[in-house]
């Protein structure tokens, strides 16, 4: 499987960022080595002096599918998850100013939560009005919907289908909402999705 990144979907992040708004959906790689194993802490790594959380809704994709229409992308998926793509942002600021690509910053191991928990998108009243939220330490540090996606999922879907192939249990991060922030050495991150825990890490 392959895990395949959104950037710059929320507006209010691409300001925190002082990112240019994209005219088409900033994508990337993460390799399978970057999922944190199940119920391990996240270890900060020693090249890094500034990783950031980014929580984020997931989409896993249950057919193969290429150059796929918006109006058949609902076909290709059920599941909805949640999840964190860490980001060494220190890292990634020194690989963007010299117009180098981020995979150091961004597919390092360890560097993608995956909640084990799914929900059927059938549970969900609208695909298109998710609302999620990010706890650090017992204080809420994102909040984000997916009504605020400059591109939705199914959107996302067609575009990423004109590159990628899209196979079984492939997984889709949509990107994240703003309040992304350093983590420490102590943290406690706890992820919910419509108010539903999804998924804690603690941070070492």
């Amino acid at each position: 499987m392959k895990i395949i990144c959104v950037g710059r979907n929320y507006t209010d992040h691409i300001q925190e960022l002082e990112n240019q708004k994209p005219d088409a959906p900033v994508l990337f790689l993460k390799p399978d080595s970057a999922i944190l194993l199940k119920k391990q802490a996240f270890f900060i790594p020693d090249f890094s002096n500034e990783i950031h959380h980014e929580v984020e809704l997931l989409v896993k994709i249950k057919k193969v599918g290429k150059h796929i229409q918006k109006k058949f992308a609902h076909k290709y998926y059920d599941e909805i998850g949640l999840g964190i793509d860490f980001t060494a942002r220190d890292l990634q600021k020194q690989l963007k100013k010299e117009g180098l690509p981020w995979e150091k910053a961004k597919a390092f191991d360890g560097s993608a939560v995956i909640a084990e928990k799914w929900i059927h998108k059938a549970e969900i009243k609208n695909i298109d009005q998710i609302s999620f939220t990010l706890k650090k330490n017992n204080q809420t540090v994102q909040a984000g919907n997916s009504a605020q996606m400059l591109y939705k999922i199914d959107e996302l879907i067609e575009y990423i289908s004109s590159y990628f192939t899209l196979k079984i249990g492939d997984i889709i991060f949509t990107g994240t909402p703003a309040g992304v922030s350093k983590i420490n050495p102590g943290d406690t991150l706890e992820g919910f999705l419509e108010k539903t825990s999804f998924f804690k890490v603690n941070i070492k």
